[in-house]
């Protein structure tokens, strides 16, 4: 079973200016969610509003401005559609990180979302297909954002 994603994009743009397209509530909705109901920090639990696709609250592990923000939540609900809202610490969640590296061509994106294999055996097929899926769609419109 494949436990990991792993996507990496490199923008021409400070790190910081990605870093707050990642991480920045008023920010991240120009290329990910619709909308972001509460913070992006440490150990708060901001609802994610992807429109037709639902509402998905996670839960914030790191801010680490400007290299580092990672964050936890539930990738398929049990019903096996996409959203869910509630105490995602509770359930079988998967980590999403992203590192920053600033180099001569810009700065350099690194996503790794992680813990595939501890979801129940009936969601891991779909939630890695899913979210490769996903992550493609997300990764060409945060390129764009910054194009």
């Amino acid at each position: 079973m494949q436990d990991t994603i792993e996507r990496e994009l490199t923008v021409k743009a400070p790190k910081e200016r990605v870093f707050n397209a990642i991480a920045d509530p008023t920010q991240i909705t120009a290329w990910f969610p619709d909308s972001v109901e509460g913070s992006l920090e440490v150990g708060q639990n901001p609802i994610l509003d992807f429109g037709t696709d639902g509402k998905t609250q996670i839960h914030v592990v790191a801010n680490q401005p400007y290299d580092y923000f990672a964050y936890r939540w539930v990738p398929i609900n049990a019903d096996k559609t996409s959203g869910f809202v509630g105490d995602i610490l509770s359930r079988p969640n998967t980590l999403v990180e992203f590192r920053l590296q600033e180099g001569p061509e810009g700065t350099t994106v690194k996503l790794t979302e992680s813990g595939f294999a501890s979801l129940p055996a009936e969601l891991q097929e779909k939630s890695i297909a899913n979210n490769n899926e996903g992550w493609d769609y997300m990764f060409d419109r945060l390129k764009k954002y910054f194009d």
